[in-house]
């Protein structure tokens, strides 16, 4: 495991390269109609549509979006981002929120995974733990696309690899559900564990929810065949 860490940037650099240099004719995998047109409800709670501006739209160079939050108008309980990419190239290609979040000012507090039954089976996802100053969010987020649901990022780029140079597809999904955690008079540590499991429920039913939803959504795959050139 310590030397696949050690070959991991080495890796990943070479994917970059790869898909820069053009492994094969590489397709895009269009998706048949807008991520907005998903449910808007998600874990028992309506939802409503935000916009990126023009520049967070230039920066993550997706191909679709949906932002959503949830909760009272006054009060968000919890937010959806799903970004998807039709065909990945350098400039182009999805942003790990592990890199993204510490830029904007998050902290780690906690990082892990977490496990999510879906149709009676385990997906595994990443599970951190945020603060911004006396902000703290519950973060959970995963990689959905070409078939799989993943959450290493090393595995996910050696797939994007395989599936460019065997089927000449890159497209895939990222998503991310982000809960804050607010604090009330009279913390403890208690209190906050207390907090972090309500959390981690609402995560949890948002998460087998989505997973699903969003496999309906994103092109076929199958046998890998393209999609369009």
């Amino acid at each position: 495991m310590r030397d696949a860490r050690l070959f991991a940037p080495a890796a990943i650099l070479l994917v970059g390269c790869l898909l820069q240099m053009g492994v094969r004719r590489q397709y895009t995998a269009p998706l048949t109609g807008p991520l907005r047109a998903m449910p808007v409800s998600l874990a028992g709670t309506e939802g409503r549509d935000r916009d990126m501006n023009e520049e967070e739209r230039r920066v993550v160079a997706v191909t679709d979006y949906v932002f959503r939050t949830f909760g009272p108008d006054s009060q968000t309980a919890f937010s959806l981002y799903v970004a998807y990419y039709q065909k990945q190239a350098t400039g182009r290609a999805i942003h790990s929120p592990r890199n993204c979040l510490p830029g904007v000012g998050w902290q780690t507090v906690e990082s892990g995974k977490a496990s999510v039954m879906v149709a009676g089976r385990p997906m595994t996802v990443n599970r951190y733990i945020l603060a911004n100053g006396q902000s703290q969010a519950l973060v959970y987020y995963w990689y959905q696309g070409r078939g799989r649901v993943a959450h290493n990022e090393y595995t996910v780029k050696w797939d994007l690899l395989r599936d460019a140079v065997a089927h000449g597809r890159s497209e895939e999904a990222l998503v991310r559900i982000v809960i804050p955690i607010r604090r009330a008079p009279g913390y403890t540590t208690q209190a906050w564990r207390r907090r972090i499991e309500a959390a981690e429920e609402v995560a949890r039913s948002a998460a087998a929810e989505m997973i699903p939803r969003l496999d309906q959504a994103l092109p076929v795959w199958n046998t890998g065949r393209p999609a369009r050139s």
